[in-house]
């Protein structure tokens, strides 16, 4: 027995390589047990605290470092064995492999968990978590990207080279694809700068409808007839946006006619009857005044206030002063002016006219 375990394979003798698959063994029990009750003890105190930061952390070390510490330490004790080059070459370009790749993993993790905390932190609603998606993907890309040269360059590549050759393409492609990285640059204006949101209505130029959905490329709207408008990123940011979803009162701004039979008693009431009848159907009245006097009528122009961006309200509050204010003027005798033109016919000048033509006959 004493002699099979010092008989020697490949530079090592069979005892060697005993003792390193004992402690790869015992390495492997004490991650499943750390896993199994440590993590979970760790994640049974941090779902107590009310910081959400050490329950990434927590989960953090168990996705990454932990699976990470585990390869490694199995690659050092590899490595307490003599071996040819050529194996230390390819254990150490796994090893690349392996540290890039949880290390990327961890990066994007651990920064999309800080950026969803924060957007969290300050309230933002769901529908612009989910759009912070499409910035998230983009920046994961490029830190991929980034880790893949690291790997190149730690695996003895000359990376210069593609770094240079990724300059050249990517002043290429952004030159083929000038209209997609408008819309791009375009998405991120909308993001941060936050004219509009997924519920908004808005109108931008001739178009109208109710956000449903903002991509990296295009925004999706509903209109009023229930057509689905898609529109580029790049032309909402360059038109100008009116958001209704955002008003807070609407002002509105009407005029009134009567006609000149009016009595100057009935004009002097006139602002006291319309601002009782804004004030009686819940609107915040401003001001009422005779404005002009018109070719078929006196204006009057009267402004108040809605207490809310709600149309149907706005509509609601419009047509209850409209027929309380009919209602008043038919008791009060006072009539509406309409456009109506009145002629004068005196007899003595028109017999005169008469006889002049009969007399040319």
């Amino acid at each position: 027995m004493q002699d099979l375990v010092q008989h020697i394979y490949w530079k090592n003798t069979v005892l060697d390589y005993l003792i390193v698959a004992g402690w790869m063994l015992l390495v492997s029990l004490l991650v499943k047990f750390f896993k199994k009750y440590i993590i979970q003890l760790l994640q049974h105190i941090t779902s107590k605290t009310e910081n959400k930061f050490d329950d990434q952390i927590v989960i953090a070390a168990e996705r990454f470092l932990i699976p990470y510490a585990y390869f490694f330490i199995n690659y050092a004790l590899i490595n307490t064995l003599t071996l040819s080059p050529k194996v230390e070459r390819v254990l150490s370009a796994g090893l690349s492999v392996i540290t890039i790749y949880y290390a990327v993993r961890f990066i994007n993790y651990f920064f999309h968990s800080l950026v969803l905390l924060y957007m969290r932190f300050k309230n933002e609603p769901e529908e612009r978590i989910k759009q912070l998606n499409g910035v998230l993907v983009l920046i994961k890309v490029l830190i991929w990207v980034a880790g893949f040269i690291m790997l190149l360059d730690n695996l003895g590549y000359n990376v210069t080279t593609i770094i240079a050759g990724l300059g050249v393409g990517g002043i290429a492609i952004a030159l083929a694809a000038q209209n997609i990285l408008s819309d791009l640059f375009s998405y991120l204006v909308i993001f941060f700068d936050k004219p509009f949101e997924i519920g908004d209505f808005i109108v931008v130029g001739n178009t109208s409808g109710v956000i449903e959905r903002i991509g990296i490329k295009t925004s999706h709207l509903r209109s009023l007839d229930g057509q689905q408008l898609v529109m580029p990123n790049a032309e909402l940011v360059k038109s100008t946006i009116h958001n209704f979803k955002r008003m807070e009162r609407r002002r509105v701004v009407s005029t009134i006619g009567v006609v000149y039979q009016t009595t100057s008693q009935q004009l002097h009431m006139l602002p006291s009857i319309i601002k009782e009848t804004v004030n009686g159907v819940g609107a915040t009245f401003d001001r009422a005044h005779l404005k002009s006097f018109g070719d078929f009528a006196i204006n009057f122009e009267y402004v108040f206030y809605i207490e809310t961006p709600d149309y149907l309200v706005y509509m609601n509050t419009v047509q209850a002063i409209n027929l309380t204010l009919f209602e008043k003027f038919e008791q009060l005798g006072i009539e509406f002016a309409y456009p109506s033109q009145t002629i004068y016919l005196y007899k003595n000048k028109l017999d005169t006219i008469t006889n002049k033509v009969e007399e040319s006959c």
